[in-house]
């Protein structure tokens, strides 16, 4: 059982998040993650990425992420490998964390359903992947706005109707 870290794509557009599962913080599997969203997703036009200044305090794996962040090396490299796909990839200004507004709230909503379905449970990689899907597909089933003005229709847009042209999940029925 080691650490894993969530990596969160958001689009600005439909709020429909693609979260993926990174064993370490290292470019290379960051960029493997990158490699699995665009496989499943496709190839954005841009993307907007946090440079990790908004880490604060002394959490060791926080310290971590910062620095792969504002690593030279590291925006180099993504920076590189996304204009190859023909994504231009851009970095928040540092002192500017709400450019991250969207993504921040999907970090947070993602962080809190993991948090209450494990319960203080370390569950395995394969475990965790799968409820990190549950996760994401819950977040994309989150109403963005009534199909109608009928007050006594329930039916809603979802990020999910980008996506799959239908809510990934359904709420329940009487």
């Amino acid at each position: 059982q080691s650490d894993a870290y969530l990596v969160v794509f958001v689009c600005f557009a439909s709020k429909a998040v693609h979260l993926e599962v990174a064993t370490d913080l290292t470019t290379t599997t960051f960029l493997a993650a990158y490699e699995r969203f665009v496989s499943l997703r496709g190839n954005p036009s841009v993307i907007w990425s946090d440079n990790g200044t908004n880490f604060v305090g002394a959490n060791n794996h926080f310290i971590k992420v910062r620095r792969l962040l504002q690593s030279k090396t590291h925006q180099e490299t993504i920076t590189k490998t996304a204009s190859e796909r023909g994504t231009k990839w851009e970095f928040i200004p540092p002192a500017a964390p709400h450019f991250g507004g969207l993504w921040e709230a999907a970090v947070k909503s993602a962080k809190r359903l993991i948090k209450i379905t494990l319960n203080g449970e370390r569950p395995s990689l394969e475990a965790f992947q799968t409820l990190v899907a549950k996760v994401s597909a819950i977040l994309n089933s989150r109403p963005i706005t009534a199909v109608s003005s009928d007050p006594n229709d329930i039916e809603f847009l979802t990020p999910g109707h980008f996506l799959l042209f239908r809510p990934l999940t359904s709420p329940p029925v009487d």
